[in-house]
C-alpha cells in the first residue's frame, strides 16, 4: 500500500499557494508614458545624429514600453499589456514626429527645438507629417513594436 504522506499529490497540496501580486495600473501607464516619451526622443536623436531614419528604432520603443510597464505593473495582468501596446504605438508616432520634424528643421536650416515645438503645438500640422512620411515598412515595424509592448508587459515582474 503507497505512503499516502509520501505522495507527489500530497506533497504539491501541502505547500501553502502563492499569494497574486497587486497590479499597479497609475504606476505603471506613467513608466510606460515616460518610457515611450523617452524611446521618442532617443529614436529623434538618433536620426538627427546619423541623418538615416532607422525602422528599428520603434522596435527599441516597443522594447522599451513593455519592460517599463512589466517592472512598475509587476502582475502580468492582461491590461498591462493591452497598456503595453498602445504606449509602444503613441511612442512610435512620437518618435516618427519627432525624427521628422527635426529632419525638416535641419533641412530648412532653422532650429531644431523651435521646430519641433511649432510642429507638436499645431496637431493639423503634425497629423500631416506623420501621414505623408508613413510607409508600408513602418507598418511591419510598428507591428512588432506594439508586439513586444504587449508581450512583455503581459509577463510578470521577477520578485
Amino acid at each position: 500500500m503507497p505512503d499516502p504522506v509520501n505522495t507527489p499529490a500530497a506533497a504539491t497540496s501541502a505547500a501553502p499557494p502563492a499569494e497574486p501580486i497587486a497590479t499597479n495600473l497609475p504606476v505603471a501607464l506613467a513608466a510606460g508614458l515616460a518610457a515611450a516619451l523617452v524611446g521618442a526622443v532617443l529614436w529623434a536623436v538618433v536620426t538627427v545624429v546619423t541623418h538615416y531614419r532607422l525602422g528599428l528604432a520603434a522596435v527599441g520603443v516597443g522594447f522599451l514600453v513593455g519592460w517599463a510597464v512589466q517592472r512598475t505593473g509587476r502582475s502580468g495582468a492582461p491590461v498591462l499589456g493591452i497598456a503595453g501596446a498602445v504606449l509602444a504605438f503613441v511612442g512610435c508616432l512620437l518618435g516618427n514626429l519627432l525624427a521628422d520634424a527635426s529632419v525638416i528643421a535641419q533641412q530648412g536650416g532653422t532650429p531644431i527645438a523651435g521646430t519641433v515645438l511649432a510642429v507638436l503645438a499645431r496637431p493639423s500640422l503634425a497629423i500631416r507629417i506623420v501621414t505623408e512620411g508613413f510607409s508600408a515598412m513602418q507598418v511591419l515595424f510598428y507591428g512588432i513594436a506594439v508586439y513586444e509592448g504587449f508581450k512583455i508587459a503581459r509577463r510578470p515582474a521577477p520578485p
